[in-house]
């Protein structure tokens, strides 16, 4: 497969795929109905350079993780984002390791609850998507990087987010956390993203050391937690997991029980945050 070829249907991609079905605003006036290059390239978060040299078939091996990052901006199906890890010279993800594509299904559901707080994080518990709801109630990871996105690290190394747990609810998900892991390592052995936190978290955090001793394999379930929120103070809200069938991603819905002062902390945070959001750009 040349890299002609390889430019060739990542403008196809781009072309077929607009506004509205990639989460952006539509505008009236628009010379294509597909997206723009810096459109792909603020989705999939790397440069409109880089997308050029992409599709004009002069950069000639984008990484792994590039490729999974066009797959999802541009929301390919399973086939298609398999040609895609195939066209730029990569295997397309296996069994024995983490399946992390975010499906055209996944990303309208995000889309859809945009006033709700909605992540999607992978079996390594690293990040993947957040909207931005979520953002202002547990800080907004869109400009970090490595092991920042994770949320396993992050609860263990005392990363600064916005919402923090508090004690109770914390030591219980350190306990769930610790234990889907061993699950998630125990179902997919040769996942080096899996064992690298892993060996990572029990090298410089004695808590979880600990707890990796102690903790039976467990799949991570829904569970209720009372947050210290920085614009509201303390509320408790539940925190549903939603399996994404045929990868190993999980879609974590943040809510509180209508009519509560626990839904009206969350809807007032919600508000205030998105208003400081607007301001800031």
């Amino acid at each position: 497969m040349t890299t002609d070829e390889l430019g060739t249907q990542l403008r196809v991609w781009r072309d077929r795929l607009g506004p509205a079905a990639a989460g952006l605003p539509s505008q009236a006036r628009r010379r294509t109905a597909g997206l723009r290059r810096e459109e792909v390239a603020a989705l999939s978060g790397v440069s409109t350079d880089y997308v050029t040299r992409l599709e004009q078939g002069r950069a000639r091996h984008p990484s792994a993780q590039v490729v999974q990052s066009l797959a999802r901006a541009l929301r390919l199906d399973d086939e298609e984002r398999d040609r895609l890890y195939r066209m730029a010279g990569h295997l397309p993800p296996t069994s024995g390791r983490m399946v992390r594509h975010l499906t055209p299904s996944v990303l309208r559901i995000v889309d859809r609850l945009g006033d709700t707080p909605v992540s999607v994080i992978d079996a390594a518990w690293e990040t993947v998507l957040q909207n931005r709801a979520a953002d202002v109630i547990f800080g907004d990871l869109s400009a970090e990087t490595g092991r920042s996105r994770n949320r396993a690290w992050r609860t263990f190394m005392d990363v600064p987010g916005m919402g923090e747990l508090e004690p109770q609810t914390r030591s219980l998900v350190e306990r769930d956390i610790v234990a889907d892991l061993h699950a998630a390592l125990i179902r997919l052995p040769e996942d080096p993203d899996i064992a690298s936190v892993v060996a990572d978290l029990r090298a410089e955090s004695p808590r979880f050391a600990e707890l990796w001793e102690t903790t039976p394999a467990r799949v991570r379930a829904s569970r209720r937690k009372t947050l210290d929120h920085p614009l509201v103070g303390r509320m408790t809200v539940d925190c549903d997991v939603l399996s994404v069938h045929g990868s190993d991603l999980q879609i974590v819905v943040f809510s509180a029980e209508p009519g509560t002062p626990d839904a009206d902390a969350l809807s007032m945070a919600i508000i205030v945050g998105l208003q400081d959001m607007s301001a800031e750009r």
